[in-house]
């Protein structure tokens, strides 16, 4: 089912194959529609928290829908850049959490 979302990689991939095994077709494509449309990209996550050392911190968690960790980014400039440091080698993991959450609600919806 996992070439209905080639693009996935890693524990993502692992992690969607998994909630798909058990659908059929056409659940399947559905799923894989919506999914696409709503997961957020780890290399876009990167490049966002990348931007945080340019004075833009927190950009990544507003795209996370960590609002308030955004916003706390933004007064804090990145809490004093740490956590903008801590962000870029973890950028990866923000991104799975995020899309882990999406795909629990869009089974939620689909079933």
């Amino acid at each position: 089912m996992i070439d209905y979302l080639p693009e996935l990689e890693g524990d993502e991939a692992l992690y969607i194959s998994k909630l798909m095994e058990s659908m059929d077709e056409q659940t399947a494509s559905r799923f894989a529609n919506i999914y696409r449309a709503r997961r957020k990209d780890p290399q876009t996550i990167l490049l966002t928290a990348v931007i945080g050392f340019l004075g833009a911190a927190g950009v990544h968690r507003l795209i996370l829908g960590q609002i308030g960790m955004g916003i706390l980014y933004l007064l804090t400039g990145g809490l004093c850049v740490i956590g903008t440091i801590v962000d870029v080698i973890n950028y990866k993991n923000l991104a799975f959490e995020h899309n882990r959450k999406v795909a629990q609600e869009i089974m939620s919806l689909i079933k």
